[in-house]
Protein backbone atom coordinates (compact mmCIF):
# COMPACT_ATOMS: atom_id res chain seq x y z
CA UNK A 1 0.00 0.00 0.00
CA UNK A 2 1.19 3.41 -0.91
CA UNK A 3 1.64 6.16 1.79
CA UNK A 4 0.67 9.23 0.41
CA UNK A 5 3.53 12.03 0.82
CA UNK A 6 2.55 14.89 2.74
CA UNK A 7 4.79 17.64 1.48
CA UNK A 8 3.42 16.45 -2.06
CA UNK A 9 -0.18 17.12 -0.98
CA UNK A 10 0.30 20.38 0.74
CA UNK A 11 2.61 21.63 -2.70
CA UNK A 12 -0.89 19.75 -4.65
CA UNK A 13 -3.04 21.83 -2.59
CA UNK A 14 -1.31 25.62 -2.77
CA UNK A 15 -0.73 25.41 -6.27
CA UNK A 16 -4.98 24.17 -6.77
CA UNK A 17 -5.85 27.21 -4.44
CA UNK A 18 -3.33 29.48 -6.97
CA UNK A 19 -4.67 28.74 -10.23
CA UNK A 20 -8.25 29.19 -8.49
CA UNK A 21 -9.31 25.53 -8.85
CA UNK A 22 -10.12 25.18 -5.06
CA UNK A 23 -11.89 28.17 -2.68
CA UNK A 24 -10.00 29.64 -0.47
CA UNK A 25 -9.89 28.33 3.38
CA UNK A 26 -10.52 31.96 4.31
CA UNK A 27 -13.71 33.68 4.98
CA UNK A 28 -16.23 32.74 2.84
CA UNK A 29 -17.46 35.39 -0.11
CA UNK A 30 -21.02 36.73 0.64
CA UNK A 31 -23.76 35.72 -1.40
CA UNK A 32 -25.81 38.21 -3.88
CA UNK A 33 -28.66 38.99 -1.03
CA UNK A 34 -26.04 39.09 1.44
CA UNK A 35 -24.42 41.98 -0.34
CA UNK A 36 -26.53 44.42 0.86
CA UNK A 37 -27.93 43.10 4.32
CA UNK A 38 -25.51 45.67 6.24
CA UNK A 39 -26.17 48.78 4.68
CA UNK A 40 -29.01 51.15 2.84
CA UNK A 41 -28.88 51.36 -0.73
CA UNK A 42 -29.93 54.79 -2.35
CA UNK A 43 -31.85 54.75 -5.16
CA UNK A 44 -32.30 58.72 -5.62
CA UNK A 45 -32.53 61.23 -2.65
CA UNK A 46 -36.02 59.70 -1.65
CA UNK A 47 -35.59 56.13 -1.79
CA UNK A 48 -33.56 53.73 0.32
CA UNK A 49 -33.77 49.89 -0.14
CA UNK A 50 -32.27 46.87 2.20
CA UNK A 51 -31.71 43.66 0.45
CA UNK A 52 -31.85 40.70 3.19
CA UNK A 53 -30.37 37.53 3.31
CA UNK A 54 -33.67 35.14 2.91
CA UNK A 55 -34.09 37.58 -0.78
CA UNK A 56 -36.83 39.30 0.99
CA UNK A 57 -36.02 43.68 1.05
CA UNK A 58 -37.85 46.84 2.63
CA UNK A 59 -37.74 49.86 0.83
CA UNK A 60 -38.50 53.18 2.65
CA UNK A 61 -39.72 56.12 0.88
CA UNK A 62 -40.07 59.90 2.23
CA UNK A 63 -41.91 62.83 0.93
CA UNK A 64 -40.24 65.97 -0.71
CA UNK A 65 -41.31 68.01 2.12
CA UNK A 66 -40.23 64.99 4.94
CA UNK A 67 -43.70 64.66 6.80
CA UNK A 68 -44.82 61.53 4.74
CA UNK A 69 -42.10 58.30 5.83
CA UNK A 70 -43.62 54.71 4.03
CA UNK A 71 -41.99 51.45 4.44
CA UNK A 72 -43.45 48.61 2.12
CA UNK A 73 -41.52 44.84 3.16
CA UNK A 74 -41.73 42.55 0.44
CA UNK A 75 -41.19 38.79 0.76
CA UNK A 76 -38.30 36.52 -0.83
CA UNK A 77 -41.06 35.97 -3.82
CA UNK A 78 -41.04 39.55 -4.59
CA UNK A 79 -44.77 39.69 -3.00
CA UNK A 80 -45.26 42.85 -1.53
CA UNK A 81 -46.23 42.10 2.44
CA UNK A 82 -46.71 44.85 4.30
CA UNK A 83 -46.95 48.93 3.90
CA UNK A 84 -46.85 51.33 7.03
CA UNK A 85 -47.13 55.43 6.06
CA UNK A 86 -45.74 57.18 8.55
CA UNK A 87 -46.56 60.85 9.15
CA UNK A 88 -43.66 62.62 10.74
CA UNK A 89 -43.33 66.02 12.41
CA UNK A 90 -40.77 68.89 11.54
CA UNK A 91 -37.61 66.91 13.86
CA UNK A 92 -38.56 63.86 11.85
CA UNK A 93 -39.95 62.16 14.57
CA UNK A 94 -43.20 60.06 13.66
CA UNK A 95 -46.23 61.38 14.82
CA UNK A 96 -48.47 58.12 13.70
CA UNK A 97 -48.64 55.14 11.48
CA UNK A 98 -51.00 52.81 9.32
CA UNK A 99 -50.42 49.73 8.94
CA UNK A 100 -51.51 47.86 5.78
CA UNK A 101 -51.45 44.15 4.40
CA UNK A 102 -49.74 43.21 1.07
CA UNK A 103 -53.30 43.61 -0.10
CA UNK A 104 -53.28 47.39 1.25
CA UNK A 105 -56.36 46.98 3.47
CA UNK A 106 -55.94 48.31 6.66
CA UNK A 107 -54.81 46.61 9.56
CA UNK A 108 -53.76 48.49 12.69
CA UNK A 109 -53.39 52.31 13.67
CA UNK A 110 -50.45 54.14 15.81
CA UNK A 111 -49.65 56.58 17.38
CA UNK A 112 -46.72 57.70 18.94
CA UNK A 113 -46.10 60.04 22.21
CA UNK A 114 -42.95 62.08 23.40
CA UNK A 115 -41.67 63.70 26.32
CA UNK A 116 -42.35 67.54 26.29
CA UNK A 117 -38.57 67.75 27.61
CA UNK A 118 -36.11 65.48 26.63
CA UNK A 119 -38.11 64.39 22.89
CA UNK A 120 -37.48 60.80 23.55
CA UNK A 121 -40.08 58.23 22.64
CA UNK A 122 -42.02 57.66 25.50
CA UNK A 123 -45.06 55.67 23.98
CA UNK A 124 -46.74 53.66 21.31
CA UNK A 125 -50.62 52.49 20.98
CA UNK A 126 -51.70 50.62 18.37
CA UNK A 127 -55.60 50.35 17.45
CA UNK A 128 -57.44 47.55 15.81
CA UNK A 129 -58.59 49.40 12.53
CA UNK A 130 -60.55 45.82 11.76
CA UNK A 131 -62.76 46.34 14.39
CA UNK A 132 -63.59 48.82 16.93
CA UNK A 133 -62.91 48.52 20.82
CA UNK A 134 -64.10 50.99 23.05
CA UNK A 135 -64.57 50.84 27.41
CA UNK A 136 -67.75 50.70 28.01
CA UNK A 137 -67.64 53.18 30.61
CA UNK A 138 -66.03 56.24 28.37
CA UNK A 139 -66.52 55.10 25.16
CA UNK A 140 -62.87 55.88 24.12
CA UNK A 141 -61.02 53.63 22.08
CA UNK A 142 -58.76 50.97 23.49
CA UNK A 143 -55.32 50.53 21.69
CA UNK A 144 -55.27 46.72 21.47
CA UNK A 145 -51.30 47.16 22.36
CA UNK A 146 -49.19 49.74 24.46
CA UNK A 147 -45.75 50.13 24.31
CA UNK A 148 -44.08 52.52 27.02
CA UNK A 149 -40.37 52.78 26.01
CA UNK A 150 -38.26 53.55 29.31
CA UNK A 151 -34.21 54.62 29.01
CA UNK A 152 -31.03 54.45 31.47
CA UNK A 153 -29.68 56.85 33.39
CA UNK A 154 -26.94 57.50 30.25
CA UNK A 155 -30.29 57.97 28.15
CA UNK A 156 -29.89 54.78 26.38
CA UNK A 157 -33.19 53.10 24.93
CA UNK A 158 -33.98 49.86 26.99
CA UNK A 159 -36.16 47.20 26.88
CA UNK A 160 -39.92 48.65 26.30
CA UNK A 161 -42.84 47.67 28.79
CA UNK A 162 -45.47 45.69 26.67
CA UNK A 163 -49.05 45.48 27.35
CA UNK A 164 -51.82 43.64 25.43
CA UNK A 165 -55.71 43.84 25.41
CA UNK A 166 -57.02 40.64 23.66
CA UNK A 167 -57.93 38.20 26.03
CA UNK A 168 -55.49 35.19 25.73
CA UNK A 169 -53.06 37.51 23.48
CA UNK A 170 -49.26 37.42 24.29
CA UNK A 171 -47.44 41.13 23.17
CA UNK A 172 -45.49 39.19 20.47
CA UNK A 173 -48.24 38.14 18.90
CA UNK A 174 -49.16 41.64 17.99
CA UNK A 175 -46.95 42.71 15.20
CA UNK A 176 -43.92 41.52 16.40
CA UNK A 177 -42.10 42.07 19.27
CA UNK A 178 -39.58 45.54 18.28
CA UNK A 179 -42.96 47.98 17.78
CA UNK A 180 -43.47 49.52 15.15
CA UNK A 181 -41.40 52.45 15.41
CA UNK A 182 -39.16 53.13 12.66
CA UNK A 183 -35.97 52.97 14.55
CA UNK A 184 -34.15 51.54 11.31
CA UNK A 185 -34.85 54.81 9.60
CA UNK A 186 -32.57 55.60 6.72
CA UNK A 187 -33.25 59.09 6.44
CA UNK A 188 -32.39 59.91 10.07
CA UNK A 189 -30.02 62.64 10.30
CA UNK A 190 -30.30 63.30 6.95
CA UNK A 191 -30.98 67.34 5.15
Amino acid sequence: MHTPNPSRIVALILAALTLGLLPALSAPKKSFPDNYQETWESDGPNVRIKRHQDGSRTIFQRSPNDRTLVKRTFGPNGALRMITVYRVNAQGNPLSCKIFDGRKSLLYKVGYAYSRSTGRLEAERMFDARALRTNPRTGEEIPIRVMYYNYDAQGQSTAPEVYTFNKGVRAGEIFGKQGTFPHENPFKGTR
